[in-house]
């Protein structure tokens, strides 16, 4: 029982971090109680035209270029960027943006290429980074098959979505995503793991599930100590996937 008890407390601890609770300091319907900071809601986009991010968002790709974004070596993007989106151009490696970002609210748009091409995961393979350090997994997985946690939608090597939300190749999807990242004590010991939930086209695929620790493929290595953002990286994986309209909010806990 010992040895069960101090397993039980961390993971009450990690519940207990992972939810927002009342604030202790203010009675139930307080009128003095700050009223939350007001934010222009943006518009949905549509196949034909990307939509409106809110008003406090930072946009990190309009479609007009990739001024934000440089190549893993720190140079500039190569990737292509025409008619509104940019396209991974095989063999320039991973693109990450300039400046670094941690617990956020994250929206991506992507086209798979049309006509398909390869089959499981050479099928339209991409992939979103957060802190350039958690993958979500970009695949087209509309009609094709692959491992579960390596489809579209997955937190690449941990979870398979919850469902396969996936539009059929040649039209826009949508990522919608929610990240609070690992915290470290000084001593580099865990304090908190990373959470993620994924909306993928609208639909609920990743339900705030605890990262187990960084990406990597065929293992699930341990969670290093580092800092408390890094840069958002899209991966370059050799197919010629489209992005747009990507924003980014930061939640600031």
């Amino acid at each position: 029982m010992k040895r069960i008890l101090p397993a039980i407390a961390f993971l009450l601890f990690c519940s207990a971090i992972a939810n927002a609770q009342p604030d202790p300091r203010y009675k139930i319907h307080d009128e003095s109680r700050p009223a939350p900071p007001i934010v222009a809601p943006g518009t949905f986009s549509t196949q034909e035209a990307p939509g409106k991010p809110p008003s406090d968002a930072v946009v990190l790709f309009d479609g007009t270029n990739l001024d934000k974004w440089v190549s893993q070596d720190g140079s500039p993007a190569k990737w292509k960027v025409e008619h509104g989106y940019a396209e991974v151009v095989a063999h320039t490696h991973n693109i990450h943006t300039k400046d670094s970002f941690g617990d956020c609210q994250l929206h991506v748009e992507f086209m798979e290429p049309n006509p398909p091409h390869g089959e499981s995961q050479d099928r339209g393979n991409s992939g979103v980074y957060l802190m350039n350090t958690y993958e979500i997994q970009v695949l087209d997985s509309y009609g094709s098959k692959t491992y579960a946690d390596g489809q579209a939608g997955a937190v690449y090597g941990q979870y398979p979505p919850l469902v396969n939300a996936s539009r059929p190749p040649g039209q826009w999807q949508t990522y919608d995503i929610v990240f609070h990242g690992p915290r470290f004590e000084p001593s580099g010991k865990l304090l908190r793991p990373a959470r993620v939930t994924v909306f993928h086209n609208g639909v609920l695929v990743q339900d705030n599930v605890q990262l187990t620790g960084p990406t990597e493929h065929g293992e699930r290595p341990a969670y290093k100590p580092g800092p408390d953002k890094g840069p958002l990286a899209l991966q370059d994986h050799g197919a010629p996937v489209r992005y747009r309209n990507i924003w980014i909010r930061d939640l600031g806990n």
